[in-house]
């Protein structure tokens, strides 16, 4: 691989890290306190919940990335081995710990969008206060990443807007159907 090719190579992975991390984010801790809420949870448990989400997540998603690119790293080191002998000087390898970083904080700057919006919004507004912020912050995260990787800018919006609104209607309906029966 030539050293541009590497330098793309590690452009995408960081990007891709940032925009899953940033998605994930926002759509897991908001699902999570739109469950809750559905369930008919007072504020405080919304909280919790929210909180627990956003921290849980954003370790989850750092130790994620840092495993998963550090097992990418290894076969790059190995294959370069294989190909180039103990001359390995020259190659950019990607980095876990960049990964794992960009991640933890992409998850939380996303994460912060739904939980500031449920916890500030006036109890009688908030699940549309945080289906508002998201609907924002997702298409916010879908333009930004295809203008970053010269993609379709609607194709790459909409993708990001049908997943998070499925996802949080969906453990709404489960927080209603559950906070009901239990």
């Amino acid at each position: 691989m030539t050293n541009q090719t590497e330098s793309i190579n590690s452009k995408f992975n960081k990007l891709r890290a940032a925009v899953l991390g940033a998605n994930d984010g926002i759509v897991s801790t908001a699902s999570v306190v739109m469950g809750v809420a559905g369930a008919g949870a007072d504020n405080k448990a919304v909280f919790t919940a929210g909180m627990a989400a956003l921290v849980a997540g954003a370790l989850s998603m750092a130790v994620g990335e840092y495993v998963s690119v550090g097992s990418q790293r290894d076969a790059e080191e190995s294959h370069v081995k294989n190909v180039h002998g103990n001359d390995a000087e020259g190659h950019e390898f990607t980095s876990p710990m960049q990964a794992a970083v960009a991640s933890l904080v992409a998850f939380t700057v996303g994460g912060l969008v739904p939980f500031l919006a449920v916890v500030l919004a006036p109890s009688e507004s908030k699940i549309w206060a945080t289906v508002g912020a998201v609907i924002v912050a997702l298409l916010l995260t879908g333009y930004f990443s295809a203008l970053a990787g010269n993609a379709s800018k609607a194709r790459a919006m909409a993708r990001v807007i049908i997943g998070g609104l499925l996802a949080m209607a969906v453990t709404y309906f489960i927080g209603m159907a559950f906070g009901a029966v239990v």
